[in-house]
């Protein structure tokens, strides 16, 4: 037992003494009153003295470890670096990084050289933000930044084993003008994506056009059947039609099983119209046959007056004469002499027939006439 558990033991004792005496003199006992008192006191001081006394422990104190003194804290140290350049995965979009870098130095050998554990703590750092954001497009600086939150976050031993380095209050961005340049090369590459989608359309619907849809007549009739399920007799109607695209598709002549669907081309006058103008004669169609002077109502001719109504000249053109001189003259260039005759049969009919009789030199020139 320890002393100050004997003496808290004696001084409870003796207290308790005291108080006996004390009332066995004012009550006046007996003297076995004084015997029985005595005994209760010692009782008493036995139980005081297990009541104080402690547990005996299992094992002896000085078996026991020595216990864990709490370690004192590491010297740490901050700094903050601001505005540092570090690359993205484009070429000259520069990041703009800033942080506070926090360091701790490790134990070294008595002969390791000094160092520099801020300039060692920064380049780990740094070292660190540039492998992360040189795999990161510019126009997504935020994002980065967040990834940089995260992979800076953890105290992480540098390249030379003699500090532990971590980032805090990180931040990076991408300045003014670049973010400028970016947003509008970004619209410039959408509307390139539009346009090109926009021309592949068009290269697509062309060759459908033109390599299914007017591959050939027939498949140009079943095209527009497709789309015009219940007019087959329309269908019927534009089978000429639909040859001569099909054909104009193909730079190619309409095909000859369709040719006599094809209406023929209607002559277009000085004045754009395709009118020879308002007299049935000049708006005979051409003919087929031989050249002749004026339409015999058999229509298997072609007329010098359609001929004339084709090229845009009138009964009363003052240039019809000089016209059909110079068909004459064409004519007798290319040794058409039975379209000579003709053309001097419509406009001068007696020299025609001094032609036929033989050469009148005796008669003098005269003017005739156009007749109509």
């Amino acid at each position: 037992m320890s002393s100050g558990h004997k003496a808290m033991t004696l001084f409870v004792t003796v207290i308790l003494g005291l108080l006996l005496v004390i009332l066995g003199l004012c009550a006046d006992w007996p003297r076995w009153a004084w015997a029985a008192s005595a005994g209760l006191l010692a009782v008493i001081g036995v139980v005081t003295n297990r009541v104080l006394t402690p547990k005996r422990e299992p094992f002896p104190r000085e078996l026991l470890p020595e216990p864990d003194l709490p370690l004192p804290d590491a010297a740490r140290q901050d700094q903050r670096v601001t505005h540092v350049a570090l690359p993205s995965s484009v070429a000259d979009y520069d990041f703009s990084f800033s942080a506070t870098v926090r360091w701790l130095v490790l134990d070294a050998p008595s002969d390791a050289p000094y160092i520099n554990p801020a300039g060692l703590a920064i380049d780990a750092v740094l070292q660190r933000a540039r492998a992360a954001t040189a795999q990161q497009p510019p126009h997504r600086s935020a994002f980065v930044q967040h990834q940089l939150d995260g992979a800076l976050a953890t105290m992480r031993v540098d390249a030379t084993g003699r500090v532990l380095a971590m980032a805090l209050d990180v931040s990076l961005n991408l300045p003014e003008h670049d973010r400028e340049r970016l947003a509008k090369l970004s619209d410039v590459r959408k509307d390139e994506d539009v346009w090109e989608h926009e021309r592949k359309y068009e290269r697509s619907k062309r060759a459908y056009l033109g390599e299914d849809v007017l591959k050939d007549t027939g498949s140009a009739v079943v095209w527009w059947l497709s789309r015009n399920e219940k007019e087959v007799e329309g269908a019927v109607d534009r089978i000429g039609l639909l040859a001569r695209l099909s054909a104009a598709a193909k730079n190619e002549t309409v095909a000859p099983p369709f040719e006599h669907l094809v209406p023929p081309p209607r002559p277009v006058f000085p004045d754009g119209t395709t009118d020879a103008g308002t007299s049935a004669d000049w708006q005979r169609p051409y003919g087929t046959g031989d050249l002749t002077a004026s339409d015999n109502g058999s229509g298997d001719g072609l007329t010098v007056d359609s001929l004339l109504a084709w090229f845009g000249f009138s009964t009363d053109d003052a240039d019809v004469d000089l016209f059909a001189e110079r068909l004459i003259n064409l004519a007798s260039a290319h040794g058409k002499t039975e379209a000579v005759d003709e053309i001097k049969r419509r406009f001068e009919p007696e020299r025609a027939e001094q032609a036929d009789d033989g050469p009148d030199e005796s008669a003098p020139p005269q003017d005739d006439e156009t007749s109509t």
